[in-house]
């Protein structure tokens, strides 16, 4: 049997798998405080001086839409205004191609006002329908009453505090006390984030926003507790041990759980970004560009808050607790001892990685084993997703 043995460096990305040699996420717990602080209060001024921007279905009003054609929405909206004497909120092309569609969105109008609307551009621009023939049915309209708009507030209100208390009661129940505060505040950032992101882009929140806003928040939670766990498995017996503090068993589960955290959102992310093609490109669908539109803003922010956010806060709120204090203190003992922080119990250097050539390998030996058995390799932990 060939046996080639080489001393390839390991690559950074490696290291994310092998005990203590992986990134320092909680040791730079100040970066990720201070950017989840900017991000917080800019997001809260956002809220509070500009608020939202809230869609028909939620303040009320009447909805005009008609083939974009070549129409100009300076000219539109001139036009609209002189039949209803109502200055439009808001005049915009949505879709893309032959769905290109001009929405024109106002206070509530009367009847009258919506046909004289209707009338007026239709005259104005000879409007065509689906099949390409002028008709006044090419513009069609839509109205909501403030009473329904008050209605559908209070129901998203309402559903937003059932998703928060479900969510609160469920980490109580699965979470070890620090993990539930942790989580349940990384929530609220992500929350608070999105919102704020709206409030200061002046981005239309609909129901279908409020929809996509808790999925995606159900996303990040989920995301978090899959980090939990695996930090729960690295600190179970934590105080039969000198080597390793609580931060530096979480920073493990961290970087073993980092690759699957992004891997996921990315093809999360696919779907999202395909709805985007079909609901504002090729449709102009408004209420899936909606909900595709927060889904991939809160897909990214969640991979922050899981990894970097929520992880640092069960870091900072474990270190708070008696019995961590007391272990993490015979930790610092026991290394400034000479104790090693590192499994390996001598100074030996570790040995070099075998590589062996696959068609090297004869039927007479084939049942042997080549190499090592996994964790002599590195002369570390080897732990692998899934595994």
């Amino acid at each position: 049997m060939a046996v080639e043995t080489t001393n390839r460096k390991i690559s950074r990305f490696d290291r994310l798998y092998v005990d203590g040699s992986g990134f320092d996420f909680v040791g730079r717990a100040k970066t990720w405080y201070t950017i989840a602080g900017v991000l917080l209060i800019a997001s809260i001024l956002a809220i509070a001086l500009r608020g939202f921007n809230l869609s028909l279905d939620f303040e009320g009003g009447t909805k005009l839409n008609m083939p974009a054609g070549d129409l100009s929405t300076e000219q539109v909206e001139e036009t609209f205004k002189d039949a209803t004497g109502v200055t439009p909120e808001l005049v915009q092309i949505v879709g893309a191609g032959s769905s290109e569609t001009l929405e024109i969105t106002s206070e509530r109008l009367s009847q009258d006002q919506v046909n004289r609307a209707r009338q007026a551009i239709f005259e104005e621009f000879h409007v065509k329908d689906e099949n390409g023939k002028p008709s006044p049915d090419a513009i069609g309209s839509s109205t909501v009453s403030e009473s329904w708009g008050a209605s559908i507030t209070k129901r998203m209100v309402i559903a937003m505090a059932v998703f928060l208390v479900l969510a609160t009661i469920y980490v109580a129940v699965r979470l070890q006390r620090d993990m539930a505060f942790a989580a349940i505040l990384a929530l609220i950032f992500d929350g608070v984030f999105i919102s704020g992101i709206y409030a200061l882009f002046g981005i239309e929140v609909s129901p279908a926003v409020i929809i996509g806003l808790l999925t995606v928040l159900t996303f990040s939670l989920y995301d978090s507790v899959i980090v939990f766990d695996k930090v729960d498995e690295n600190t179970s017996g934590l105080e039969g041990q000198r080597k390793k503090t609580y931060a530096d068993l979480t920073n493990l589960a961290i970087n073993q759980t980092v690759m699957r955290s992004i891997s996921t959102s990315v093809i999360s992310a696919l779907p999202i970004i395909a709805l985007f093609v079909v609901a504002v490109w090729l449709m102009g669908i408004g209420t899936l560009r909606d909900l595709a539109l927060v889904q991939f803003i809160g897909v990214i922010e969640g991979v922050f808050s899981s990894i970097f956010l929520a992880t640092t806060l069960l870091v900072t709120l474990s270190n708070q607790r008696k019995s961590v204090k007391k272990h993490n203190a015979e930790v610092a003992a026991y290394r400034a001892e000479g104790g090693d922080a590192d499994d390996a119990d001598d100074d030996s250097p570790k040995p070099a990685r075998t590589v062996v050539s696959p068609a090297a390998v004869s039927p007479s030996t084939a049942s042997e084993p080549a190499t090592k058995p996994r964790g002599e390799e590195s002369g570390g932990a080897s732990w692998r997703p899934g595994r």
